[in-house]
């Protein structure tokens, strides 16, 4: 029964998350990442999940829940790993920097920057960075496998209490596969010296399956003053056996990787002639970056325990402002971290009665450490470090107890009710006792610790046997960088400033509907709102975050995916967003980076000839730059498309990304930055922005054996 347990969180969580899942009876299914069953009660259904045709009926707790199998990953045309991401409908997936460095990600009116207020994992291991070297919540996906994730489940709101830190927006978790029908060994090539080989494969051996997985990716890109010279490397080794009564696996995952940037840069820049589109100010910037994991994971019918070790190591360039804080040198700096995180999660399902009614209880435990060995900032020039700013090292440690109670009082009604309590604890030393500067950064030494609860609650009504109804509402919250806690003077000023709460908590609601129509129409559409205690802004001309006012924002989803035929599918992702601080200032309520609206389109075939293909459409509309709303970005549109061909053991594809070739921008930041050709001492406040890869073609063949 794989995953029936894990996944239940899935289905009690993760279960119910699909827009989409399985059978059409009115249970509640238990699902451990493939398979299905009835949580509720006595008698188990076991279905398998396959993606977004399948029936979430009878488990889904809230209309803005949805699981994509791996079916639905293969035809899509993806530039970048990242952009897995859009699967999660309204999820926009950008990049201003160098294919090594974490996308940018949007949802629900929140630019995420690199992951903040969305939670993402793999496997129960946390992707996402605390007190990290670039940015709170960083999340880089650059060391996954595309073609190992056998299914990615997501969760829109805070309404569910397994999922903790950086989820008030919503979550997203990976399952890798177990095992593979074939084994095979894809090249794909393309325009600038693009190059990537993939090698996966299962095999049964010492009691239980190995799964093991290869990818190797070079790419210099298409900009005109630098080459990326992308070196990326991951690997994968799993095993899976059965283990007294349960499934056990233990993941070994590795990746490295070396990059150069093609940053966002200033609209003057370019129109002055400077440089082009696709030009750079600063060729030195980029990054080095690595991530080594191992898990492990048992779980049967009622229980899931598992563990990880992650080791992290990143070393980042960038340069924002290029001479506007160092006329002389420049304003490169570099961003460092390196950590070690543990932890680990326990759950168990109890199935039990409530007067005569199916019911069941999820009790949950989590476990994170950070052991962060140094996060820190530097002043440098063409790579070379020439100030210290700060240099950190950061114990964080979290601990997250909960509860999920589930109630079906008839065949049409269930209620779910929840609550998480999450403890936290921090302790900052500096290792530079003054820097550069001359400021003593010992002051911003010091230890702290919060705590928060949180409850979440849902009520489902089927209202027959092609439609269900949802009211969820949920409390949620992202934690801070530990160093802001702690901080009491700014290490490049000396000022005094103000620490940030450790906790910042959010509130969420909504109503949903959801239809599973002759089993072709797969659709939701739910209308929401969340309460944001603290908003976290990225600040460009520091190229950081900031803890700001707190913020209301509102909106409606729609979601339909329509089998036309076995050949043909197509689906509609539509979301808009009203989004506003909640406090009256006279710099305007406008929150930068707050997209309104965003609609994702494509059709797929798949014919028995072997023919396939898959055109999509983005679109994501304007939305302002600074809080009075007197700058705002354009929307941007681009069209990727997928072609292919299989006979017999062999497969041949073809990508065509950006298919317009649209100069639309993929960032649009506002803030002051000096050229070396501006006046002495004075700053420009500009549109800087990162514009769309041209047309680019990419073919690929592969041998499956």
């Amino acid at each position: 029964m794989k995953r029936a347990f894990c996944s239940s969180f899935l289905l009690l969580s993760t279960l119910g998350q699909a827009n989409e899942l399985v059978g059409s009876e009115n249970h509640h299914d238990h699902t451990v990442g493939n398979t299905v069953g009835n949580t509720v009660g006595n008698d188990v259904e076991q279905i398998t999940v396959t993606g977004r045709n399948t029936n979430l009926l009878g488990s889904a707790i809230s209309a803005s829940q949805g699981i994509v199998g791996q079916e639905e990953i293969a035809i899509r045309p993806l530039l970048k790993t990242g952009d897995v991401l859009e699967l999660v409908p309204g999820m926009v997936v950008t990049q201003h920097s160098g294919t090594g460095k974490a996308n940018q990600y949007f949802l629900r009116g929140f630019n995420l920057d690199h992951g903040t207020d969305f939670s993402t994992f793999i496997d129960s291991m946390p992707v996402n960075m605390r007190t990290h070297g670039h940015g709170q919540g960083y999340t880089d996906l650059n060391f996954i496998i595309s073609e190992t994730i056998e299914s990615l489940s997501y969760k829109k709101g805070a309404y569910y209490a397994e999922v903790g830190d950086f989820s008030s927006a919503g979550s997203a978790e990976m399952f890798t596969l177990d095992k593979t029908e074939k084994g095979f060994v894809e090249l794909t090539l393309g325009e600038n010296d693009y190059a990537r080989l993939v090698n996966q494969d299962s095999f049964n051996a010492a009691g239980g399956d190995w799964l093991y997985a290869l990818e190797l990716n070079t790419n210099d890109g298409p900009w005109t003053d630098i080459d990326e010279d992308l070196s990326k490397v991951n690997v994968l080794l799993k095993h899976t056996r059965r283990l007294n009564d349960g499934d056990f696996n233990v993941t070994f995952m590795g990746y490295d990787n070396s990059w150069n940037s093609a940053d966002q840069i200033p609209t003057r820049a370019v129109d002055s002639g400077i440089i082009d589109e696709l030009g750079s100010l600063d060729e030195t910037v980029g990054g080095e970056s690595s991530r080594y994991s191992l898990s492990t994971s048992w779980e049967n019918d009622n229980f899931y325990v598992s563990a990880y070790a992650i080791g992290y190591d990143m070393t980042l360039w960038s340069n924002f402002t290029y001479y506007l804080e160092n006329e002389t040198n420049g304003d490169q700096f570099e961003q460092r971290d390196e950590r070690n995180i543990y932890g680990g999660t326990f759950r168990y399902i109890q199935d039990n009665k409530f007067f005569g009614k199916p019911m069941n209880n999820l009790f949950g435990l989590d476990l994170r450490y950070d052991d962060i060995a140094e996060v820190g900032l530097y002043h440098s020039q063409d790579r070379q470090r020439l100030e210290s700013i700060r240099s950190d090292q950061v114990d964080e440690l979290s601990i997250g107890l909960y509860w999920q109670n589930e109630i079906e009082w008839n065949n049409k009604f269930r209620t779910v009710l929840g609550l998480r309590y999450d403890y936290y604890s921090f302790d900052v030393n500096t290792l530079i006792d003054e820097n550069s500067y001359g400021t003593d950064l010992t002051q911003n030494d010091g230890k702290d610790n919060d705590g928060i609860l949180s409850a979440k609650a849902s009520i489902i009504y089927t209202l027959n046997d092609e439609w269900e109804s949802y009211f969820s509402i949920g409390q949620g919250f992202h934690s801070n960088d530990a160093r802001g806690t702690t901080i009491e003077v700014d290490p490049i000023s000396g000022d005094s400033v103000e620490s940030v709460d450790p906790l910042v908590a959010s509130l969420g609601y909504e109503i949903g509907l959801r239809g599973f129509i002759t089993d072709r129409l797969n659709t939701s559409i739910a209308l929401w709102h969340l309460e944001l205690d603290s908003e976290l802004l990225f600040i460009g001309d520091a190229g950081g975050t900031e803890a700001s006012r707190g913020s209301d924002r509102q909106g409606v989803e729609l979601t339909a995916y329509y089998h036309i035929s076995d050949i043909w599918t197509a689906d509609l992702e539509y979301a808009y967003t009203n989004a506003e601080f909640s406090d009256f200032s006279i710099e305007g309520n406008e929150i930068p980076g707050a997209i309104d609206q965003v609609v994702q389109a494509g059709v797929s075939a798949v014919y028995d000839n072997g023919w396939f293909g898959n055109v999509r459409v983005r679109y994501f509309g304007e939305r302002p730059l600074v809080e009075d709303g007197s700058v705002t970005s354009e929307p941007s549109t681009v069209v990727n498309m997928r072609a292919g061909y299989e006979v017999n053991d062999w497969v041949f594809k073809v990508d065509i990304f950006n298919l317009l070739d649209s100069d639309d921008h993929d960032i649009d930041y506002y803030y002051g930055s000096r050229l070396s050709s501006d006046p002495s001492g004075e700053g420009v406040d500009d549109i800087h922005y990162h514009v769309l890869e041209p047309r680019t073609v990419r073919l690929s063949v592969s041998y499956q054996y």
